[in-house]
């Protein structure tokens, strides 16, 4: 039996729950929620499938050791005791990514710096030779997070963040993040009975995140890479077995509509949907919203309409007193569901939400509201049995401190001042007594298939199902087909002067 150890997943603030319930139903033990993250436990296969199939998640760790250390001299004499021959070698390349959140530890790129000094000490006083730093493509890439004195050392498993699917070719002005649209979508709880319309869908996420959750496809099958590929004990044959495996997929007999004012967004959104092999799934028209009209089928509504930040509009509260218009007189008898940033601009949708649910989008304290449309009055509608509130939404609305205190949400727009920058990174860890890793197991290898779109995303051959992406025969050649990629800098020099950090000259 192989033997399970840590991991964590990182995620956006609010999708938590979301997070935590995809990972029990993959399979993971010890499913704990936290801030910004959801820790588990599984053995390797779960890490891959983790990677492979989550679609809120943005990061797989794997914590390797856990210390306490109150300066940077402690923590360069405690990463230098692991013997760093069992993770690397001086034939490869590094990187070293650092989260702070201590009065002891002012500068996260100070801190990295004293990790990756550490390892490279350990390797020249053992053999004369050092392994060397990458920041575009290292070999191993590795994760401190120092909360207090508390600092938890991982292996980055994932790579480049994994809300990059590989399915968008091309971007709109400020376009949703995937994770963040798949988390939207899975909060509502469709999972592909009724059609699904996004009215203002620029690059198309919402929509190619719908369809890949009501086909139950898995969001790597489009990626071309990930960390755990270039470790020591990466199991090909295992990856590939995970790659292959389509036994839970399922049939989607709904349809999927997007509609967006600009040509460009509408060009956009159909180039992805046909990268992501889905144009079977989804028809996309150029469509004012305010033009829109009561779908012929049963449909569930999803949007994020502009707020006025990075996407301006000459007349933003008429939009959204033009969206409850639409909902109220063309959209009877949907659910429809709306991401946006402010208060005031809910209020001119007009209409009283059944659940709120707090949400950032990038760095925008946001609200992800749901609005239950019926013909007549709700005293009618409750009278003839209509549910405007589930036990759920009650449950969640009644539930305390949901909300920030003071939210900037609340904020008018002629108050707006400048915001600080949310860090996603930051959570909290829990600890667990780390187990080692089990060992390889033989696996049958991939059967061989033909390359689909762009090289690793296209069609089956299938009539009306879309395919995955180019399965090449042999392990060699899979990697090489699903390539590199790039990623921030994670040095330890200044940006602007390219000087080392001295703590000495910290203001």
């Amino acid at each position: 039996m192989n033997q399970e150890f840590n991991l964590i997943a990182k995620t956006f603030m609010g999708l938590e729950p979301v997070l935590a319930k995809e990972l029990a139903q993959l399979g993971a033990n010890n499913v704990q929620i936290g801030r910004r993250m959801v820790s588990f436990t599984g053995d390797k296969e779960m890490m891959y499938r983790a990677n492979f199939a989550l679609h809120t998640a943005i990061k797989i760790l794997k914590p390797i050791n856990y210390f306490k250390a109150r300066s940077a001299d402690e923590v360069y004499e405690r990463i230098k005791e692991i013997d760093w021959s069992q993770y690397l070698d001086i034939d490869h390349t590094f990187t070293v990514d650092a989260v702070v959140f201590s009065d002891d530890f002012r500068h996260s790129k100070f801190v990295a710096y004293k990790v990756k000094d550490a390892i490279v000490d350990q390797f020249r006083e053992r053999t004369g030779k050092r392994p060397n730093i990458s920041v575009a493509n290292p070999d191993l890439r590795l994760h401190i997070h120092i909360a207090e004195d508390d600092c938890t050392l991982c292996l980055d498993s994932s790579g480049e963040s994994l809300h990059r699917r590989g399915y968008r070719q091309e971007s709109v002005e400020a376009p949703l993040n995937e994770v963040l649209a798949a988390g939207m979508i899975m909060m509502t709880g469709w999972q592909g009975e009724t059609d699904f319309i996004d009215p203002m869908c620029g690059s198309g996420t919402l929509l190619i995140e719908a369809a890949l959750i009501a086909r139950n496809m898995a969001p790597g099958l489009f990626r071309k890479e990930y960390a755990f590929e270039k470790w020591p004990d990466f199991d090909a044959d295992l990856f590939d077995e995970i790659y292959n495996d389509d036994s839970q997929e399922r049939p989607f007999n709904h349809h999927i509509y997007g509609y967006d004012i600009d040509m460009k967004a509408v060009n956009t959104a159909r180039i992805n949907a046909k990268a992501a092999g889905l144009t079977s799934d989804i028809t996309i028209e150029q469509q004012d919203f305010k033009d829109f009209q009561q779908p012929k089928d049963k449909a569930i509504l999803v949007s994020n309409p502009p707020y006025g930040e990075r996407i301006s509009t000459p007349d933003l509260l008429g939009t959204y007193r033009m969206i409850g218009e639409r909902l109220k007189h063309q959209f009877v008898g949907g659910d429809a569901w709306i991401l946006s940033y402010r208060e005031e601009c809910f209020e001119q949708i007009g209409l009283k939400p059944s659940i709120k649910i707090p949400l950032y989008n990038g760095s925008l304290e946001c609200e992800f509201r749901k609005y239950q449309m019926f013909d007549g009055k709700m005293k009618t509608f409750r009278s003839e049995g209509g549910v405007v509130k589930t036990e759920d939404e009650k449950r969640l609305m009644a539930e305390k401190h949901r909300f920030k205190k003071h939210r900037e949400f609340k904020q008018r727009l002629d108050e707006q001042e400048e915001n600080e920058d949310s860090d996603i990174r930051s959570f909290t860890f829990h600890r667990h007594d780390l187990e080692p890793q089990e060992p390889r197991r033989p696996r049958k290898p991939r059967e061989s298939g033909e390359s689909g779109y762009s090289g690793y995303s296209g069609y089956s051959g299938k009539p009306g199902k879309p395919g995955k992406p180019g399965k090449p025969g042999s392990p060699k050649n899979f990697s090489e087909n699903r390539g590199g990629h790039e990623r921030f800098d994670r040095s330890g020099k200044d940006r602007k002067s390219n000087k080392r950090y001295d703590p000495k000259h910290e203001d």
